[in-house]
């Protein structure tokens, strides 16, 4: 694996992220790639989420989950090639998702929220399966579910998965729980990013840092990256907006698909070239996996 050091940031574009906020872009054309089955040699592309169990790296795709065996080439996880646009691992280790089937598989175009409890070999509906397709998912300590329904626009809860509520309505590429205020809901927009504490039932304008990702994987681990790739960390003041943001780097690869956090030191970030990890707090990066340029993320 390589090693880099990134140089010095390139300015945010504000367009990109208005144009990666087109959310009806989400297609479902059939993509190039092995024989189901755990086969390894797929190019990666259009990636749509990351996760970590261990040490293990779970990449969301348009063509399936897949991971990395121990020369980097991308394998598939079971044998389905949904098409998962929302993807996140919760702390006790289950897999949730949403998106579309894969093309010919039968079923309804939208797989609501579907869940697996054995690492990605094997899902099961959990709800609304033809009815929503969330493109962001996260969950509070307290394992509410957070997702974003692209097509509503609009953010909905479930204490369960099963059971849900319509929260906020608004455009919004990725959103982000804190894993200390259960409440407290951060949301990527066009005019920045947009703060929650009330569960997501209102927001606060977003404003500041322009980002098209967000990940708060621990209390004191709260990063964002930009539509040109540079990676902030963030501070919440807890008050109104209540947001600052620090420049670190800029990720290696080009433009960001997908952006999940781990720990204040351990990051990883899909750009249109390769999925990279940090170990440093995202100083450096070092790529677990190349990907072939997708034109978008999600």
């Amino acid at each position: 694996m390589t090693k880099y050091f990134p140089g010095p940031a390139a300015t945010a574009a504000v367009t990109a992220l208005a144009l990666a906020l087109t959310l009806t872009a989400c297609s479902q054309e059939p993509t190039a790639g092995d024989p189901p089955g755990g086969t390894t040699g797929t190019t990666l592309s259009h990636i749509h989420g990351l996760g970590v169990r261990g040490d293990t790296l779970y990449v969301a795709t348009h063509d399936g989950i897949h991971t990395p065996d121990a020369a980097g080439r991308p394998t598939l996880v079971g044998d389905r090639r949904d098409d998962f646009m929302g993807f996140t691992i919760t702390a006790s280790g289950t897999f949730l998702a949403s998106g579309h089937p894969a093309p010919g598989s039968g079923g309804p175009a939208d797989l609501g929220l579907v869940a697996s409890t054995d690492s990605g070999r094997t899902w099961s509906e959990r709800s609304l399966g033809g009815e929503v397709d969330f493109h962001s998912l996260d969950t509070a300590s307290d394992a509410t579910v957070y997702g974003y329904d692209s097509a509503g626009a609009r953010l909905r809860v479930s204490p369960d998965g099963v059971t849900w509520e319509d929260r906020a309505a608004l455009r919004a590429l990725d959103i982000a729980v804190s894993p200390a205020a259960k409440d407290t809901v951060l949301a990527t927009t066009e005019t920045g990013v947009a703060r929650s504490a009330d569960g997501g039932r209102t927001f606060a304008p977003g404003k500041g840092e322009v980002l098209s990702y967000v990940s708060w994987g621990a209390p004191d681990a709260l990063f964002g990256v930009d539509p040109s790739g540079v990676l902030f960390r963030g501070t919440d003041t807890g008050t109104g907006s209540g947001l600052r943001w620090a420049r670190v780097s800029t990720v290696p690869g080009g433009a960001p698909q997908a952006l999940t956090v781990v720990d204040a030191r351990r990051l990883l970030v899909a750009t249109q070239d390769g999925v990279y990890e940090s170990r440093d707090g995202g100083r450096t990066f070092e790529r677990r996996v190349a990907v072939a340029s997708g034109k978008e993320g999600h």
